[in-house]
């Protein structure tokens, strides 16, 4: 009998993948999504679709042993909040109740994976040149990062077997905030906020998909949180000169000044002030993009998951333009 596999964000852009490869590897799978999400793109898939209330332990201990996981991988987050209070609840006070109620419940549990984010770590200053590893010590620069940081301190006293996992910026099919610079590298504009130097890094949506099914069966750690990215520091402009290398056409670079960017930004977020929606720009998101350094070390994730990634920018920008082109999104 195959072991069931429960997914926490199943309908979003990394949740559907993670779908696709958990059936792929003979899971029975439960994805968990929201009563209001939307999953046309998940019911050719066809997992059995549960909705969890993740304010309240006692109702998680019965849909877990009601479902009898042997895997949990809790994906679901927020990543645009109106109030750093809301992105605590979501993402830190929601994964503690779902990982007390996995230690409560009376299942087969195996692993529990928490998808966390390079942001909780932080970026590193430009001058710091050696990859930045698991041990840094943080130091997030948005509410986001700020509040994964806490789910991983809520779980670093658990008795479950947990491995956390830290992507970088995460692109691929499907993805829609690089969609977003893609659409102006397309219609010529290569726009750039100040001018000081940056090192990013970057992972393809299939390598970090695989990355967490990789963690479902490595070896429970003391240590049990991995940077994951795809192994390469990007300068500032390369993710854009790849796009271009790719499509073949030629744009207009330009470099706003980065005080000019933050009024924008305010005047955004004062203008979605009275709206259940965040803008795209704001004052959080502003300083992840001006953020000097990225670049992450992925050696414990190698170690110890044995980790390796089959994409670098170059081809999963490739592949993710196949399908932005097929689906008109490009």
């Amino acid at each position: 009998m195959s072991k069931r596999i429960l997914i926490t964000g199943a309908s979003g852009f990394i949740g559907y993948h993670l779908v696709k490869a958990a059936q792929k590897a003979g899971f029975e799978v439960d994805a968990a999504v929201r009563s209001s999400s939307k999953l046309s793109h998940l019911n050719a898939l066809a997992p059995d679709f549960v909705t969890l209330d993740f304010g309240s332990k006692e109702s998680l201990v019965s849909n877990l042993e009601a479902g009898q996981y042997s895997y949990i991988i809790h994906a679901a987050g927020a990543t645009k909040a109106k109030s750093i209070e809301e992105y605590n609840t979501i993402n830190a006070e929601y994964t503690r109740n779902l990982a007390l109620a996995a230690t409560l419940a009376n299942i087969p549990l195996e692993k529990f994976v928490f998808v966390s984010s390079l942001a909780a770590i932080g970026p590193s200053d430009y001058d710091d040149v050696k990859l930045f590893t698991e041990s840094r010590k943080p130091n997030p620069v948005t509410a986001y990062g700020k509040s994964k940081l806490l789910a991983e301190q809520y779980l670093s006293d658990s008795v479950l077997p947990i491995a956390i996992l830290r992507p970088t910026a995460v692109y691929g099919p499907g993805e829609k905030d690089l969609h977003i610079v893609f659409k102006m590298l397309q219609d010529g504009l290569d726009m750039y906020i100040g001018k000081k130097p940056q090192r990013f890094s970057f992972v393809y949506v299939q390598d970090l998909v695989n990355a967490i099914m990789l963690s479902l069966s490595a070896e429970n750690k003391t240590e049990r949180t991995y940077n994951i990215s795809d192994g390469n520091v990007y300068g500032r402009y390369e993710l854009a000169d790849t796009f271009k290398d790719l499509l073949g056409n030629k744009t207009v670079r330009f470099h706003i000044p980065e005080g000019i960017v933050k009024v924008v930004a305010n005047v955004l977020e004062l203008a979605y002030m009275n709206s259940k929606n965040t803008p795209v720009l704001n004052k959080e998101k502003l300083n992840e993009l001006t953020a000097p350094n990225w670049a992450c070390s992925i050696e414990a994730a190698k170690k110890d998951l044995h980790y390796s990634p089959a994409y670098n920018l170059k081809a999963g920008l490739a592949e993710s333009m196949q399908w932005y082109t097929k689906g008109k999104w490009l």
